[in-house]
């Protein structure tokens, strides 16, 4: 009952990206309003997920590279490993198309500071995240899920792209190498470490 919301959240949002997706393959002008429009979400709801019609085309933009959840699980044989491909992936597509997600986060950050009420954005990664501790909880229990994946969701992306290229003066690789011990380290504190590291 508990992710009844969400999920209707994440649906309405799924739903103006795409319809300002359909508004960039025609070649239209892309308003929050049209957008909206194209899955008859209203204009009043529209703008409770996006007051900025820049952001709705930046986020729009940036959401049609995004695998789904099952290719980017694909192989990966337990929740540790799943969660770790997730956190791998959305820092290699920050990586990958580091100029728009720059741009993206840029756009956002003087929004969210001009907005009294703030701004959240798409959280992919969060319903990735949610995908996979649905598929096993690993013997998580619920009341801890939640911080497991605020803790998770600090360790990629933009945001630890620019802290760890911008601040810590990281080359690609080195960036991608600390995700993955943070990641790591972040999942043995809830799952507790894998065999092989706790018999050394």
């Amino acid at each position: 009952m508990s992710d009844v919301r969400p999920n209707q959240k994440a649906r309405t949002r799924r739903a103006i990206l795409d319809g300002a997706r359909q508004l960039l393959r025609e070649g239209e002008p892309i308003t929050v309003a049209a957008a909206a429009a194209r899955h008859g979400v209203s204009k009043a709801t529209a703008y409770r997920y996006f007051s900025d019609p820049d952001i709705l085309v930046s986020e729009a933009m940036l959401d049609i590279e995004v695998k789904p959840y099952e290719e980017i699980a694909n192989g990966a044989e337990d929740l540790r490993a799943r969660l770790i491909a997730i956190n791998l992936y959305f820092l290699d597509l920050a990586l990958a198309h580091e100029a728009g997600f720059r741009q993206f986060l840029g756009r956002t950050l003087t929004v969210s500071a001009t907005d009294a009420k703030g701004m959240r954005r798409g959280a992919r990664r969060i319903s990735m995240y949610r995908q996979a501790l649905s598929q096993d909880d690993g013997g998580v229990p619920v009341a801890r899920q939640e911080k497991l994946i605020r803790a998770l969701s600090l360790a990629t992306g933009i945001e630890a792209m620019t802290a760890l290229l911008d601040v810590a003066g990281a080359e690609p690789e080195e960036a991608r190498d600390a995700v993955k011990t943070v990641t790591q380290a972040i999942v043995d504190r809830f799952l507790g470490p894998t065999e092989k590291e706790s018999g050394r």
